[in-house]
């Protein structure tokens, strides 16, 4: 192993919450090659192990215990290239809105509706990161990740990879695997998906292209959600609820303003609609955690609360909203102990 843990280390800026918190141990993986060595180190002390990648996706606690393995495995590789597709892998550690960028330019499209979502490559698949209409699995073509627990490679197609929404088999086996790289496969020819809300403009606009996209998508996520770097917060904190037609025709009784997108399992809510009939946006509590001013669905941290604060408000959030809607809101982020 070429690589040593350090004990006792900050995690307070490895997290865009800003929770004050510290990692038991702590190892930054820029060679996958040196995975193997890591787990086996963890095994042998009795030690979890877990991957981060940009920390945009987790509230941590303010002791983690185990092994944490910061991810930071660069690189972007084309390595196919067909008539009208192209396929890339990418190191887990690269920032996603910069590939998304760097694609984009090299005239993929496919994943255009998905910049400017913060984290990393390696972190995309666990949640199967969505927006605008788009999510992950619609360009991913495989996964490679280590299996701690069988001790091996694997690699993942997509159906393997079992997605659903803001879910994965990397999420329902927590911790089980490390993901080192992801391919992506797109399309050389554009097909603009423009159903969500102000992309639905861009219809009329001529010679319109995936940059077109891309920038208004970077546009209106920059009008509507704060910079973790001046204000701390985990994006999106809570899932869009899909609710059954029968859910759907008691509630729209008794708010005929609903806010809804018809899919093919129910009806999906806006989570952030819920959020500001209840009178939350802009709302905190004495730590100053609370729902972002712009934007209720958007959790923020100003003052760098412990994580204990940020539970209590996702619990008065829930309350709020269940009490309301009689709809429980899931939380999107992970929660490390």
């Amino acid at each position: 192993m070429t690589i040593d843990p350090l004990p006792q280390v900050d995690l307070s800026a490895a997290n865009t919450l800003a929770v004050p918190s510290t990692a038991a141990w702590c190892a930054e993986l820029t060679d996958p090659r040196d995975l193997p060595a890591l787990v086996r180190w963890a095994s042998a002390r009795g030690m979890a192990i877990r991957a981060l990648g940009g920390g945009s996706n987790l509230v941590l606690n303010e002791q983690v215990s185990g092994l944490t393995v910061k991810v930071a495995i660069r690189g972007k590789t084309r390595v196919e290239t067909e008539s009208d597709r192209q396929r890339w892998r990418l190191g887990a550690g690269e920032s996603w809105h910069q590939t998304v960028v760097d694609l984009v330019a090299q005239g993929g499209s496919g994943i255009e509706n998905l910049a400017l979502i913060p984290g990393t490559v390696g972190a995309a698949p666990v949640q199967n990161i969505g927006a605008y209409g788009v999510e992950l699995a619609d360009c991913l073509y495989r996964v490679e990740a280590y299996d701690i627990l069988e001790e091996r490679w694997r690699y993942f197609t997509r159906e393997a990879c079992q997605f659903g929404y803001r879910d994965s088999v990397f999420k329902q086996l927590e911790n089980r695997f490390i993901i080192t790289a992801v391919e992506l496969e797109l399309s050389r020819t554009f097909v603009p998906k423009l159903s969500y809300g102000p992309l639905q403009a861009l219809a009329t606009k001529p010679d319109l292209n995936a940059q077109d996209v891309m920038e208004a998508v970077i546009a209106i996520r920059q009008s509507r959600l704060p910079d973790p770097n001046h204000l701390p917060n985990a994006g999106s904190f809570f899932k869009n609820p899909v609710i059954s037609f029968e859910q759907y025709e008691a509630l729209l009784v008794q708010h005929d303003d609903l806010v809804v997108y018809e899919q093919p399992e129910g009806w999906k809510l806006a989570a952030g609609w819920l959020i500001d009939q209840c009178g939350l946006r802009g709302r905190h509590n004495d730590d100053g955690v609370g729902c972002y001013e712009r934007q209720a669905l958007v959790l923020v941290n100003p003052n760098r609360a412990a994580a204990s604060s940020i539970l209590d408000w996702q619990a008065h959030v829930q309350d709020a909203v269940f009490e309301r809607f009689q709809v429980l809101l899931e939380p999107e982020p992970r929660f490390w102990t």
